[in-house]
């Protein structure tokens, strides 16, 4: 099996920036997709110039003894779109789409997007947290995560931080020491 290079996961470059207003008729989308149809559809969005955020985590193995890194997808079947109603059908096409959920709320969407980007790009080990649960708001106030929000979660005895897509009610945590973080009234 070959070894791939680490793909695009987000098109253009610019598309969670703040100060970059979608076109007028674009919406964002989530597109739930058929089973490792994630990737795939990305590369698909790529080549057709379609604006997509796919958040990709690296995993380690070891086969036969070789240590091998994976990009796997941070929320698996998800990929978020940013389209048109000629970009909607142009995704319908390719055949990898189970179903499009429609976004209500923009703006919080694409901050969620924002932090879970920025811890990712920490480069921190993360874990997948489905199903939120209600904890105490805080912000992280010093060190490679200063500026995120999210919730306090206690696992094995250690604090985590959880940062939410609240559209999936899903997330990702990383293990921080609980003096960087400060409440959120």
């Amino acid at each position: 099996m070959p070894i791939l290079r680490k793909e695009p996961t987000v098109f253009p470059e610019d598309l969670l920036d703040a100060d970059v207003p979608p076109e007028d008729d674009r919406q964002w989308q989530v597109l739930y997709t058929k089973a490792r149809q994630e990737k795939a559809l990305a590369r698909e969005l790529l080549k057709s110039a379609v604006p997509f955020y796919l958040p990709l985590i690296a995993k380690e193995t070891v086969h036969r003894g070789r240590r091998i890194t994976s990009h796997i997808p941070l929320f698996v079947g998800y990929v978020f779109l940013l389209g048109n109603q000629d970009d909607r059908l142009r995704t319908l096409q390719t055949n990898r789409i189970s179903r499009i959920l429609d976004v209500d709320d923009p703006e919080s969407l694409v901050y969620d997007l924002r932090q879970i980007r920025q811890l990712i790009a920490s480069g921190a080990p993360l874990t997948v947290e489905s199903r939120l649960l209600p904890g105490d708001r805080v912000r992280v106030k010093h060190g490679p995560f200063a500026g995120l929000e999210g919730t306090v979660l206690q696992r094995r005895g250690k604090t985590r931080l959880l940062v939410a897509v609240n559209f999936l009610q899903q997330g990702a945590s990383v293990e921080v020491d609980d003096f960087y973080l400060d409440p959120i009234d």
